[in-house]
């Protein structure tokens, strides 16, 4: 891992909770090496576990209301320009936009756990216009246990927190699977619902 993003790191466990939530919300190091770093932090005691999350919730919601706002007022150009500054290139904005086309506003909270739309998918919610306070409460949702996880596991691995990726891979994919599984009942669902409609 970089030597900048111990620095960042660094100043943050400065910080505490206020640290936690920064480190999320400016969206420069990935969400799940903030959380596990904040979990190497509980297993020092300088933050409690709950506290943690608490603070990964909020700062995972910020930082998806702000990419939220950028599509809302920016647009897909001002995305496609600077948008690689936050880790999202041009490939995430029209998979996220063909998954929000095609799923409906119910993927906002699934598509949080499916590598790629997860970062992205709030830029289409923002282009449309999505209802502001569904949105929040969806992205929150998804960022508790998002947040427990990753907490958790850097947690358990204390000072080897830095091998999350590796040791997240099993507990990861069975989320995705089971995401992906519920964004295929939600679109029968609402399938089913519009054809109900219309007889």
């Amino acid at each position: 891992m970089g030597d900048i993003v111990h620095s960042l790191l660094q100043t943050f466990a400065g910080l505490g909770y206020v640290g936690i939530i920064l480190g999320l919300a400016i969206e420069i190091i990935p969400s799940e090496i903030v959380l596990a770093f904040a979990g190497y932090l509980v297993s020092k005691g300088d933050v409690s576990f709950i506290g943690a999350t608490i603070a990964g919730v909020i700062g995972g919601t910020f930082a998806q209301m702000i990419i939220y706002w950028i599509g809302a007022y920016g647009g897909r150009p001002f995305l496609k320009k600077f948008g690689k500054y936050i880790f999202i290139h041009e490939h995430h904005i029209e998979l996220a936009e063909k998954w929000f086309d095609k799923y409906g506003s119910g993927v906002v909270f699934t598509a949080r756990f499916v590598p790629v739309v997860r970062h992205a998918i709030s830029i289409p919610a923002g282009i449309t216009k999505m209802h502001f306070g569904k949105f929040t409460l969806y992205t929150g949702l998804a960022a508790i246990p998002w947040s427990i996880l990753f907490i958790y596991l850097g947690h358990k691995l204390a000072s080897n927190w830095e091998q999350v990726n590796e040791i997240a891979k099993p507990y990861v994919q069975p989320i995705m699977i089971i995401a992906v599984i519920v964004i295929l009942l939600y679109v029968a669902l609402t399938i089913f619902r519009k054809r109900k409609k219309t007889f």
